[in-house]
């Protein structure tokens, strides 16, 4: 589905390559005297969050006009902004951090300076013309992947068009091979020496603030240190790798199958290309390629659905609100209907890639996207708003607190809820007939449906990070960038590209979220954390089927649960909002396991006596 590969609240995050900040320097009347104190910390904080909340505002703004109208004048625009927000980001950051061993300090104050300190994506150093430089970069790379296009059949074809044929079973191996190429080719490699150069800059900046690169300064904002952090993801990853390597088995089995030794061998990597993905991040586009005979034919599909019902994209918006006011969320506001963009224009360029903004740090939520009517975009508009209702429910908070407990759980919200997008809901929302709802023996079958997208994902939202930790830490240089994405990609994946790369490629900057300067592992963790929120709703629920079954539409009390944890923002460390909704404090790959616990031993089942690994 679109959802892991489109999602990113732009206007309340301090963590963009965009941070927006007041260009006049309201802070400056608190800085820090020769010995600090903890008033002088307290009033900082004060202005810093005044500053920060109006100037959000204007900044988000021009940003999304840039993004929903891409011209080399809005290029400019965002790019002037987006410099003034990066010096300001920049200065605060340095500034919070004179006051960390001030004595006295509240625990407020000091998770806030910590999340000033912390919370930058690409810092740039304090010299002059750094800033400008870096966003620049930062805004070119951004223009350069909305603008991008591939070819099928030798003929130009754009971004979104190229994802949607790239999951079209009806091409050939020859055709996925030139969309894949043609799209890491045009889109990729022109980035590479702009990539180098904004990187050096954003290292300089965060060994300023103290870090040793700006790979360490993300993982420092989980409320721990970041060798803890990189140890905790590591063992999500173990805990639930297992169901990984078995589907990949068995994937890559059916493929053989299907092509032939020729192009897809028995043993070994998968070809990229032929898993219905550009990246090969999620494999549900070849579902009918993989499904088991018999159970493997649900009987229905979301998109079939929708376009027999007559549904538009608009409706299918609709239906996603729906879901969360039968939790008992409000209605979104007549703003959002009005200022979101649903579809792809005709008479201009556009950043198609899916997002959930809140221009005004109140309520003006929106989402962008270029809907098509389709099973993915239908699930792809629940996520979005789960970012929104996210943002509408902490937006009483400070503005260092309007943002999830971690990035993760700003990903698992819509996530989880679109696992609630059962046949029973379906049902239940006029979609499928009841006489149609796929019966117990067709579970793996749904299973099998689900993982493809869920599980498949897994190593991939590791190792787009891992390759950009070492990126920013200097084991991984520029003549190697490609090299090590495509070593990562077969060491976590079991992948391999379609054809030779040469190491003049940049391939990673085909993925939209590497130009985008966006932050990855929050995806590995959404979807870790989206099976406990699941789980933990349904056992308020009182549902006692197989896990996989439930759905909660309707149900307030799990409505006021989550709620009592989307309030919180970021104002607490993410333990203890884990811990209000789900009882736990710890995240684990247990839930997701549970969740997948008859597809995994039927996929043992399937896999007897065909070689594992690669």
């Amino acid at each position: 589905m679109k959802a892991m590969i489109s999602t990113m609240s732009l206007a309340l995050s301090l963590a963009l390559a965009a941070p927006a900040y007041a260009q006049d320097n309201a802070a400056a009347t608190a800085a820090p005297t020769a010995t600090p104190t903890a008033a002088d910390a307290d009033a900082f904080i004060a202005a810093v969050e005044k500053d920060l909340f109006d100037y959000t505002v204007e900044a988000s703004q021009v940003n999304w006009v840039n993004a929903t109208y891409i011209t080399d004048d809005t290029d400019a625009m965002a790019a002037r902004i987006n410099a003034v927000g990066t010096e300001k980001s920049v200065k605060y950051a340095l500034e919070a951090a004179k006051y960390m061993d001030v004595p006295g300090l509240s625990a407020d104050t000091k998770r806030k300076l910590d999340i000033l300190r912390t919370g930058l994506v690409l810092p740039a150093p304090t010299k002059p013309g750094a800033a400008t430089e870096l966003n620049t970069i930062a805004t070119d790379l951004q223009s350069q992947y909305g603008k991008g296009r591939g070819t099928l059949d030798g003929k130009e074809i754009s971004g979104s068009d190229i994802e949607a044929e790239m999951g079209n079973l009806k091409h050939t191996p020859a055709e996925f091979a030139e969309m894949w190429t043609s799209w890491h080719d045009n889109v990729g490699a022109p980035m590479k020496d702009d990539y180098a150069r904004m990187v050096t800059i954003a290292n300089e900046g965060a060994k300023e603030l103290g870090f040793a690169d700006t790979g360490a300064m993300w993982r420092s904002g989980y409320d721990m240190s970041p060798e803890d952090f990189a140890k905790t993801t590591e063992r999500l990853w173990q805990e639930v790798k297992p169901l990984y390597m078995a589907l990949h088995t068995y994937v890559r089995w059916k493929l053989n199958e299907k092509y032939g030794d020729a192009v897809q061998p028995k043993t070994g990597p998968i070809r990229a290309d032929l898993l219905g993905n550009m990246w090969a991040q999620e494999w549900g586009n070849i579902y009918p390629l993989v499904a088991p005979p018999g159970s493997g034919d649900l009987g229905y599909d979301i998109g079939d659905l929708l376009k027999e019902k007559g549904k538009a994209p608009l409706d299918m918006v609709k239906a996603g609100e729906n879901f969360y006011s039968s939790l008992g969320f409000a209605k979104l506001p007549d703003t959002f209907w009005k200022r979101s963009q649903f579809l792809k224009p005709a008479d201009r360029e556009v950043v198609c890639h899916a997002s959930a903004w809140d221009v005004d740090n109140k309520d003006d939520i929106r989402i962008k996207m270029c809907i098509k009517v389709n099973s993915d975009d239908f699930v792809t508009i629940h996520h979005e708003l789960g970012h929104n209702y996210y943002q509408r429910a902490y937006n009483k908070q400070p503005f260092l607190y309007l943002n999830g407990a971690n990035d993760g759980f700003h990903e698992a919200i819509g996530d989880f809820i679109a696992l609630s997008i059962t046949p029973q809901y379906l049902v239940d929302i006029g979609l499928l007939d009841k006489a149609k709802v796929p019966s117990a023996d067709k579970d793996i079958g749904l299973l099998l449906r689900q993982a493809m997208d869920k599980v498949a994902f897994l190593p991939f939202g590791l190792l787009v990070d891992r390759w950009r930790w070492g990126v920013f830490d200097g084991s991984i240089k520029p003549a190697d960038y490609n090299k090590a994405w495509t070593q990562l990609r077969l060491q976590y994946q079991g992948i391999t590209p379609p054809v030779a790369r040469p190491d003049t490629a940049f391939d990673p900057g085909a993925k939209y979220h590497i130009p985008g300067n966006t932050p990855y592992t929050r995806y590995f963790l959404a979807r870790v954390l989206q099976f406990q929120f699941y789980q933990a709703a349904c056992k308020q629920a009182g549902w006692k089927g197989p896990l996989h079954r439930c759905s909660f539409y309707g149900n307030k009390e799990v409505g006021q649960k989550l709620n009592a944890m989307l309030e919180m923002g970021a104002s607490k460390p993410w333990p203890d909002a884990l811990e209000v909704f789900t009882g736990s404090r710890d995240m684990s790959g247990k839930a997701m396991m549970e969740y997948f616990a008859p597809l995994k031993k039927w996929l043992d089942e399937q896999n007897k006596g065909k070689p594992s690994g690669w």
